[in-house]
């Protein structure tokens, strides 16, 4: 999953819980590889997903905000135009000890939003 490095560093020191998508896996997903987006470009640590929260806008800025990570006005923007809003509720964090290239090491371009990963990536994580 590609995030932008600020709100990679949110997630990292724990002030980010949630992390907000328009659109959503359609496939089951346990552990999010997070991708921090230039100017880094690597790979940096994994998240375990406890759960995706899905509905109004108003409804789940209220359930999140506390641990949203970003402040209302960006949040609303972000979800401009949209009926339905998406967060993933992030557990535990696991930082890598070192970042790496997807591209180099997984053969995979980085995402503009998410890819899955399928069991022949595993090993490589």
């Amino acid at each position: 999953m590609s995030i932008r490095p600020p709100f990679v560093s949110a997630i990292l020191n724990g002030e980010k819980r949630y992390e907000f998508r328009r659109s959503v896996f359609s496939l089951p997903v346990e552990v999010v590889v997070l991708y921090a987006t230039e100017p880094i470009g690597r790979i940096v640590a994994e998240f375990d997903v406890v759960k995706v929260i899905s509905g109004k806008p108003e409804a789940l800025w209220r359930r999140t905000r506390r641990f949203a990570g970003i402040d209302k006005r960006a949040f609303f923007e972000y979800f401009r135009g949209k009926q339905i809003a998406h967060a993933i509720e992030i557990g535990e964090v696991r930082r890598y000890e070192s970042a790496w290239c997807p591209l180099r090491e997984l053969g995979i371009k980085p995402p503009q939003s998410f890819v899955y990963l399928d069991r022949r990536h595993e090993s490589q994580v």
